[in-house]
């Protein structure tokens, strides 16, 4: 699948657009408590959603928006491009194959524990389809003040021209929210997800969002486990990447061989460790804050403020 996925595109369509701000979504799972709570909130956000599916209560409508028994019929009916989905992990594998059957191009995977066999299974589905999946196990993604898709609370972001990407769901919230307060707004911010498998990684969020004239800088929100912040130092380093990144690795003090929190985020001699993560970002010059609270001022530095 290409690289140059444009994610704005997709999620707001282009300025010159009739249909900017007003993109079609599709909920998955809308009748459930999670769902229909979310769906709620989405909607009073200014998302546009525009279809729910829960098989067998097609004809039913929650507050207003129309439920469908399949998402090919919630996408014929609207033209929708996206989906969140809210159903249960065990039920996640068979409505993400049914939503990129029928032309759902983001999906916006919400559930937590999704069975590691079914994860690959429909990220190389969605790689055929050539559609991208963010998440699972993710709070979503944000454009502020415009829409968003998942379960971020909306209080700790404002407009602006700085992508924040994160691994954990409460920091972003808290990385936004302080980057807020020091002026910094946000154009975009995605949860790449908590889970062990990730359907968009730090790297294919970066290429989503690197070269758009409106992105001033970017933000990473990592975490110990895995080497994502590694691959991503690398990227930084072979593309020679311009603008400004700042990062911040949470977990720096966790005990060595031990499984902490989401991701499964368990670190051997130091592989996967904040040592590693720290090193390798600053060869590629990202400052890595030693608490959520400096990024600000590493941010000005980065900028020339």
């Amino acid at each position: 699948m290409s690289e140059d996925f444009d994610i704005f595109d997709i999620l707001i369509g282009k300025e010159s657009d009739k249909d900017y701000k007003k993109k079609p979504i599709i909920i998955q799972g809308i009748t459930g408590s999670y769902g229909s709570t979310h769906t709620r909130l989405m909607k009073a956000y200014g998302s546009n959603i525009v279809a729910g599916v829960t098989p067998g209560k097609e004809g039913q409508n929650f507050e207003g928006t129309p439920v469908y028994n399949s998402v090919s019929k919630a996408v014929k009916t609207s033209g929708a491009k996206i989906s969140g989905v809210f159903v249960p992990a065990n039920f996640f594998l068979d409505a993400a194959k049914e939503a990129l059957d029928n032309g759902i191009k983001l999906l916006i995977a919400i559930p937590e524990h999704i069975p590691i066999k079914d994860s690959i299974k429909i990220l190389e589905y969605a790689q055929v389809q050539g559609a991208k999946i963010i998440g699972p196990n993710t709070p979503g993604v944000i454009v502020p003040e415009i829409m968003k898709v998942g379960i971020m609370p909306v209080q700790p972001f404002k407009a602006g021209n700085v992508v924040v990407l994160s691994r954990s769901g409460t920091l972003m919230y808290e990385v936004s929210y302080i980057l807020t307060r020091a002026g910094y707004g946000q154009k975009l911010c995605i949860g790449i997800g908590g889970d062990p498998i990730n359907g968009t990684n730090l790297v294919e969020a970066f290429n989503m969002v690197s070269d758009r004239e409106d992105v001033e800088s970017i933000v990473v929100v990592g975490e110990i486990g895995g080497d994502s912040e590694e691959q991503l130092a690398d990227y930084l380093l072979r593309t020679k990447f311009a603008k400004p990144v700042v990062a911040y690795i949470a977990g720096r003090f966790a005990p060595k061989e031990k499984r902490m929190g989401h991701a499964g985020a368990i670190i051997y001699g130091n592989y996967g460790s904040a040592d590693s993560k720290v090193s390798n970002f600053a060869k590629a010059d990202v400052p890595v804050a030693k608490r959520p609270s400096d990024i600000p001022e590493l941010l000005s530095k980065k900028l020339g403020d």
